[in-house]
């Protein structure tokens, strides 16, 4: 899957998100002030601001080249490379903690990715994931919208860590001890439908491919089957995601 689209474009479809997805994620892996850190998969950088407001020292990496661009420039000081979870480009023990917010289900070969995260973190370090859940996670109103006409349609909810127990498996799988796999969630307000609508016509991920995908006449029924579902706003998006950390 590639994220190889306009920072703001990302941020403005799962941002929205993300940002406050952050601080729950970090108070889950226990990570924090003084921590060196890895960010596995940084994006624009929603989880690497929370960790550097909290006073943690953060490292991040991603492959999309219009995401390594934006969080340096973003954040000038911090080290971020353009590279994959699978192919970390550290040396052994070179964190405290590798973290990944919303990564784990976009990795081509998920356990050698938790693997690499486990192989730059020290002895006693923490290695942490979290990934939407697939029936309740924060694209679950679009992807009920797209089964209303579609019902074979092929949603998220079958991606790497999108259920219960898949992350555990997997961290399990790269060789993490104590692992502990919880669910976490967020409340998001949408003002407006249209505010809720317009980010998944930009062609980002799984969702914005499949807008992409359809003519005219399709994505003008998939809005308004989305906004008979959801109303004209505001309303709010419950998103629940399921949180995994191990140590190495």
């Amino acid at each position: 899957m590639s994220f190889v689209v306009p920072p703001d474009a990302y941020t403005r479809y799962m941002g929205r998100y993300a940002e406050p997805l952050a601080p729950v994620f970090a108070t889950f892996t226990g990570v924090g002030a003084g921590n060196i850190v890895l960010d596995v998969g940084c994006g624009p950088g929603a989880l690497t601001a929370h960790l550097l407001s909290v006073g943690a020292s953060v490292a991040g990496i991603d492959p999309s080249p219009p995401f390594v661009d934006a969080i340096r420039k973003r954040f000038p000081q911090i080290d971020v490379r353009e590279g994959t979870a699978e192919e970390l480009p550290y040396i052994t023990d070179a964190f405290d903690a590798a973290l990944a917010q919303l990564v784990v289900h976009f990795m081509s070969n998920p356990v050698r990715g938790i693997g690499q995260m486990a192989r730059v973190t020290r002895p006693g370090g923490v290695v942490a994931a979290c990934v939407w859940d697939g029936p309740t996670g924060a694209l679950a109103p679009f992807w009920d919208a797209v089964h209303v006409d579609d019902p074979e349609a092929t949603d998220e909810a079958l991606l790497s860590g999108a259920q219960q127990g898949h992350l555990t498996d997997i961290f399990e799988a790269a060789g993490l001890r104590d692992v502990h796999e919880d669910g976490i969630s967020i409340d998001v307000v949408h003002p407006t439908f249209e505010q809720w609508w317009e980010p998944y016509t930009f062609g980002v991920g799984p969702a914005g491919e499949h807008v992409q995908r359809l003519d005219d006449d399709g994505r003008k029924r998939l809005e308004s089957v989305a906004r008979e579902r959801l109303g004209s706003g505001p309303f709010t998006v419950t998103a629940r995601a399921w949180a995994a950390r191990g140590r190495v």
